[in-house]
């Protein structure tokens, strides 16, 4: 197990260096996206002025304060509570986003399925996990919400956050076809036909 920190965009290269297990603190740029900017990209054939090549997306919609634009609010939002949602209902969009836009890493809670851990391996990329329940210390970890786009989607906008230290979050996906949940699954259900077996119980 190591450490990263990581300052984005990074390359192919950096994101097949993180292995499961592993930690990572990303810092510069943090794209927010959720399931409205996903189905407005990817259904509807919107674009976006992004560049998300070789940047990492956290799923969410967040809470945020309308204020007048400023240098310290340039896009004319003040976070108030930037948490994670559940990622399990975007899997069929990670393959889009990284084959098309050059995402490089998903920061979310929950894992992903077996469609994205195929486009983590075959583009270079990572799951980056975040404890649930913690949105108060991530909002911490963004200092400033720099811009935003197809922004009558709001909340679920695709927001541009300024970050500083967002982590430690862990690999829980990588790009050599680890998943943390895969290991945590096939576990369970060892541990769960041992018991039946002690019991007589046919499984």
């Amino acid at each position: 197990m190591a450490h990263h920190e990581l300052s984005l965009p990074v390359t192919e290269a950096d994101a097949r260096c993180l292995r499961v297990n592993d930690t990572v603190t990303l810092n510069t740029t943090l794209f927010g996206i959720r399931d409205a900017s996903y189905i407005a990209l990817f259904d509807k054939g919107r674009s976006t002025r992004f560049d998300l090549s070789g940047h990492a997306v956290i799923h969410t919609a967040p809470n945020v304060r309308k204020v007048p634009v400023s240098a310290e609010h340039p896009a004319g939002y003040a976070p108030v509570c930037i948490g994670t949602t559940t990622s399990d209902r975007m899997e069929r969009f990670t393959r889009a986003l990284m084959q098309t836009c050059g995402v490089r890493f998903i920061v979310g809670k929950g894992g992903m399925r077996e469609g994205s851990l195929a486009a983590f391996r075959e583009f270079g990329g990572a799951y980056l996990a975040i404890v649930g329940g913690t949105a108060a210390l991530e909002t911490t970890w963004i200092e400033q919400i720099e811009d935003v786009d197809l922004d009558d989607l709001n909340p679920e906008s695709l927001w541009r956050f300024k970050i500083k230290g967002f982590g430690p979050l862990l690999v829980a996906m990588d790009s050599h076809g680890n998943s943390l949940y895969d290991a945590v699954k096939d576990d369970v259900d060892s541990k769960r036909a041992a018991a039946l077996a002690r019991l007589g119980v046919s499984a």
